[in-house]
């Protein structure tokens, strides 16, 4: 247990990667996700990149190599849970 709080703590430390958690409830490009929460792409990808490495997100087209598509994996959404449950809607 202490390592997911660990990761909702590492989610917790990064506005963006909550933004992105949040809306990845449906699979998404990084850059349909940028222009949903207003950033860069440069800044989607390298936030899916420490997700992913944290198992939070996983990649539905790993063969791609542009366009891949992205959702949450289930302690991705387990960690969500948890923000929502605890923080609500504080961002």
């Amino acid at each position: 247990m202490n390592n997911f709080y660990n990761l909702v703590s590492f989610v917790t430390r990064g506005k963006i990667r909550r933004k992105v958690l949040e809306d990845l409830l449906t699979p998404k490009t990084p850059t349909i996700l940028a222009k949903d929460i207003s950033t860069h792409r440069s800044t989607v990808s390298r936030t899916i990149l420490a997700l992913e490495k944290k198992r939070l997100v996983k990649c539905l087209t790993p063969e791609e190599k542009m366009g891949r598509y992205y959702e949450l994996s289930e302690v991705g959404k387990k960690v969500l849970n948890e923000l929502n449950k605890n923080f609500g809607n504080i961002k």
